[in-house]
C-alpha cells in the first residue's frame, strides 16, 4: 500500500462570524473527515472589535459571548462531520504592532499549533466590521507553507 500524497492531523480555518466563515469551517471538517483529522478553528477579531476592547467602548465579554456563540455552530458541523474540534480567539489587529494583520495571525497560529492544512473564506468585502478574513485570504494564499484551500 503506497502512502496518501498528503498528511493531515490539524486542519487550520479561521472564522470571523460570517456565513461564509460557517461554509469555510464546513469544509475544514469535511477535510479533516476525509483524512481522519481534527480541525482548530481561530476565531479572528476584527479592527473595529480589538480598538474598541483596548479603549474600553466594547465590552470584552459581550465580544466573547459573540465569538462562543458563533463557536457552537462551527461545533456542531464537527460533530455532524465527527471530527475533534479545538478552538481559539485572536486579535486579528493591533494598535502597537504594525505587522500584526489577520493574514499573520492566521500563519502564526498555524506554525503554533502545526497545521497541516488551511481552509479560508475568501469572502466578498462588505464593508462589515465584523468580516476581517477577506482581507487576510489574499496573503495566507501568498505565503503559506501548508496547503490552502479559499472557498
Amino acid at each position: 500500500m503506497t502512502e496518501p500524497p498528503l498528511a493531515v492531523e490539524t486542519v487550520l480555518v479561521p472564522v470571523d462570524g460570517s456565513d461564509e466563515s460557517v461554509e469555510a469551517a464546513e469544509y475544514a471538517a469535511a477535510v479533516a473527515e476525509t483524512y481522519g483529522a481534527s480541525v482548530h478553528a481561530m476565531y479572528v477579531l476584527g479592527e473595529e472589535f480589538v480598538r474598541g476592547i483596548e479603549t474600553g467602548t466594547v465590552a470584552e465579554e459581550e465580544v466573547l459571548s459573540e465569538t462562543e456563540a458563533f463557536m457552537e455552530t462551527v461545533g456542531d458541523l464537527a460533530e455532524e462531520y465527527g471530527v475533534e474540534l479545538s478552538t481559539s480567539n485572536a486579535y486579528g489587529f493591533s494598535t502597537t504592532r504594525k505587522t500584526q494583520h489577520p493574514g499573520s495571525a492566521i500563519l502564526d497560529t498555524a506554525d503554533d499549533l502545526d497545521a497541516d492544512f488551511l481552509v479560508i473564506p475568501r469572502e466578498p468585502v462588505s464593508g462589515e466590521p465584523g468580516e476581517v478574513l477577506e482581507k487576510a485570504a489574499e496573503y495566507v494564499l501568498l505565503y503559506a507553507s501548508q496547503p490552502v484551500l479559499s472557498v
